[in-house]
């Protein structure tokens, strides 16, 4: 495991975070740490390469906090960065390529066929991580979109649907019980 990258680039993203350019503010930090964590547990679970898991996890977004104007195919613009990164490293090519993949991959959004455990684990840490950051979600909600009560209340609850829904069906089996304690406490 080249605990080099993990460290650095938990430090590289915190950093790229804080900066005045993140339109997503700090919650987007706190979102990355739930997707690390999560991709973490599911590559254990599925027997998945933990070292390209972590590292796209900690990369998957890194298009978005750099530059907002790239939000939009930042799965693209993140896989290119990744690329420049890890050579940096000099890791591997062929896992760089795997990173690369389960960056391109992750968005729930853009329904791409998931082609190995690795880009499974990414793509299903970063819909379940929605569910360990509930009060980013209730603030994005009530302060950043000026919602009432029941409205926000109803945009978080659907949002956390979504994000359920986007799973694998593995992993649904696996956080049922988190999804069903979470959208209890919101009703």
């Amino acid at each position: 495991m080249r605990n080099d990258i993990l460290s650095n680039l938990q430090k590289e993203i915190y950093d790229r975070c804080q900066r005045e350019t993140n339109k997503f503010g700090m919650g987007c930090y706190y979102h990355i740490v739930a997707v690390v964590k999560n991709a973490e547990i599911l590559a254990d679970k599925y027997g998945a390469d933990k070292e390209v898991v972590l590292i796209a996890a900690w990369l998957h977004d890194i298009a978005s906090i750099t530059d907002y104007s790239l939000y939009d195919l930042h799965h693209i613009h993140g896989a290119e960065m990744a690329h420049s990164i890890l050579k940096e490293y000099s890791y591997d090519s062929i896992k760089i390529r795997m990173v690369q993949e389960c960056i391109k991959k992750h968005r729930g959004s853009v329904n791409l066929e998931k082609n190995s455990l690795e880009e499974l684990c990414v793509a299903d840490a970063d819909a379940i991580s929605h569910f360990d950051s509930v009060p980013s979600l209730l603030y994005l909600a009530y302060v950043q979109k000026g919602m009432g009560i029941e409205d926000g209340k109803e945009f978080v609850k659907n949002k956390l649907a979504r994000s359920f829904q986007k799973l694998s069906t593995k992993s649904k089996q696996h956080y049922q019980n988190k999804y069903e304690k979470v959208m209890e406490i919101l009703n």
